[in-house]
């Protein structure tokens, strides 16, 4: 982590106390101060700037477990550096407890709903700077979104990841579990030992551990500059995890003296340095959609093309689960995400001149990483794993605004099989683990996207059951919805349009050719544009299961995901 001292530089002309004294100064303002004075702030207290520390604490998943720890040493940091924290939480659903079930559905639209929550709570009580401590994966954009509505200097510091399991002699993670699911449908693991992994797989608090959604976003924070350099590698047990947020306390009462907001950080630029990280590691194609996001409340132009752009002269250089064999933990021992920053950056597929919220540009932060002895996590730029990124956008007459797919492992390049058309996910997975799928099809998981889930579940279940079944080299899978960070095999996800607002992929039927093509980015149908047009002018949108409340609200309000999926009035 970068020293704090040698990036002191305050700036006498931008008042630290710039919104939070329209709360608590002046006579008007003693009913205020009465209030926060009866929960222990001081008059000392409140002519300090206010600093708010969000953070997304429940008792329904390992991820965010440790928030309200850090949050503590956190608010020490800032007390110690000479301002007032005040802190507060909002929600989180986590994927690995609610895939494949209804519940997945709250998970897209948690992001939403927790941008929301940091941007009503800043605005509300006028916070002169915010930090957010972040883990599960739809928290890390769902926070940086509220903190670029706010446009105050604000942070995040991601809690970090958990500890691998291990069974039978070997690392484990979330995703082996998943795939221990259809390997023991498949008669290829006992009751016994799915039993043994589903106990030792997460053995503490934390983020899942590969390159999954959590720890991809992490890393597109630091590469964003939104997130210290170094912060999101020390892992969620690790001890340095306490000093870890004790510092990023003293970080952000800095960034706010120097008057930095995201504004100031986040450029078309800076979001390419992200997307790079993103396919050097083989990182999630969540990452899509969270980019598109926060680019769209940052106004900064960005479209799904520049993602498969940048990823084709990105090099893959980190051998990361889930394609590889690495856990995120293994990379912070090797060297952490400022390794993978250094390597790009001196192959020069980085610009290294955009500013971070530690006052260094990332050419300087780079220079501070240690790499260890004979690590072989990540590898040179001069002799990477793939010299491509693990990114790909897809386009034809299936999606004609696009759909992503990750090629971080071996997945090959070509698949043409008939199609298996599925309405629902549940309906796919029985489909896979009562055998009914083929060597050569091409499952098609349609009206899971935003609108027509509502909330474009991810499908890690069905995925993972493929690969237990032992079919992941044989069948594709594509569907208008996501998925997990964990997946891998030839999925194709977020297709768009979608099937609830009439895209091509609601024309298919059972046995209808598919043809993917990876080299050519190509996704289509062996069907003419006039068949598939008279097959849509008959068709109907199915009625949503949700007429009220959150699901509802959400459908009515949300864009493609070829947008990132956002909500629009």
């Amino acid at each position: 982590m970068t020293d704090l001292q040698s990036v002191m530089k305050l700036s006498m002309s931008f008042d630290p106390k710039h919104l939070s004294h329209i709360i608590t100064n002046g006579r008007d303002r003693a009913p205020a101060r009465a209030m926060l004075k009866s929960i222990g702030f001081t008059d000392e207290d409140l002519a300090k700037p206010i600093i708010g520390v969000a953070h997304m604490w429940i008792e329904t998943m390992p991820c965010n477990f440790n928030h309200r720890d850090l949050a503590a040493k956190v608010k020490e940091g800032i007390r110690a550096a000479g301002a007032t924290p005040m802190e507060f939480n909002t929600i989180s659903i986590s994927d690995g407890v609610t895939m494949g079930t209804e519940g997945m559905k709250a998970s897209l639209v948690s992001r939403e709903l927790i941008a929301d929550s940091i941007e009503l709570v800043g605005r509300g009580y006028m916070f002169d700077a915010v930090i957010a401590i972040v883990g599960c994966d739809k928290t890390i954009p769902g926070a940086a979104m509220g903190l670029i509505r706010l446009d105050v200097p604000g942070m995040l510091l991601y809690c970090g990841s958990i500890a691998p399991g291990t069974f039978h002699g070997r690392d484990v993670t979330i995703q082996d579990v998943f795939e221990a699911v259809g390997a023991n449908a498949a008669g290829k693991m006992s009751d016994s030992d799915l039993l043994e992994i589903e106990n030792v797989a997460c053995p503490g608090a934390g983020a899942c551990g590969g390159q999954y959604t959590a720890n991809t976003m992490a890393m597109v924070m630091e590469f964003i500059g939104l997130a210290v350099m170094g912060t999101g590698s020390v892992s969620a047990t690790d001890p340095l995890k306490e000093k870890t947020a004790l510092e990023a306390g003293k970080y952000v009462v800095d960034l706010l003296r120097r008057g930095t907001r995201p504004s100031d950080i986040l450029t078309r630029k800076s979001f390419a340095n992200a997307i790079a990280g993103v396919a050097a590691t083989g990182g999630s194609t969540n990452a899509v959609l969270h980019l598109l996001a926060m680019a769209r409340e940052a106004g900064i132009p960005l479209n799904i093309d520049d993602f498969d752009e940048i990823s084709k002269r990105t090099p893959m250089i980190a051998d990361l689960k889930p394609g590889g064999k690495y856990t995120a933990i293994d990379l912070g021992r090797a060297g952490g995400i400022g390794l993978v920053a250094q390597r790009l950056a001196h192959g020069g597929y980085l610009h290294t001149d955009q500013m971070t919220v530690s006052g260094l540009p990332i050419s300087e932060e780079v220079e501070l990483v240690d790499e260890t002895p004979g690590q072989d996590v990540v590898y040179s730029t001069d002799n990477p794993i793939k010299s491509q990124g693990g990114l790909v956008i897809l386009k034809g007459n299936i999606a004609p605004e696009g759909c992503v797919v990750k090629v971080a492992g071996h997945e090959r390049g070509y698949h043409r099989g008939p199609a298996r058309i599925f309405e629902r996910e549940e309906d796919a997975m029985t489909a896979v683990t009562s055998k009914k799928i083929n060597p050569g099809d091409v499952m098609v998981i349609r009206y899971e996207g935003p609108k027509g889930g509502p909330g474009m579940r991810e499908m890690l279940g069905v995925t993972a059951a493929i690969v237990g079944e032992g079919l992941g080299e044989t069948v594709a899978l594509m569907t208008d919805g996501r998925f997990s960070g964990a997946t891998r095999g030839l999925m194709i996800g977020h297709i768009a349009p979608e099937a609830a607002v009439g895209g091509p992929i609601a024309a298919l039927r059972e046995g209808d050719i598919i043809v993917i093509d990876i080299d050519k980015r190509r996704l289509d149908a062996e069907l003419s544009d006039d068949e598939i047009q008279n097959r849509l002018s008959n068709w109907k949108a199915p009625e949503s299961r949700y007429q009220k409340g959150v699901f509802h609200k959400y459908a009515a309000l949300v864009t493609s995901a070829s947008e990132g999926a956002i909500t629009k009035a």
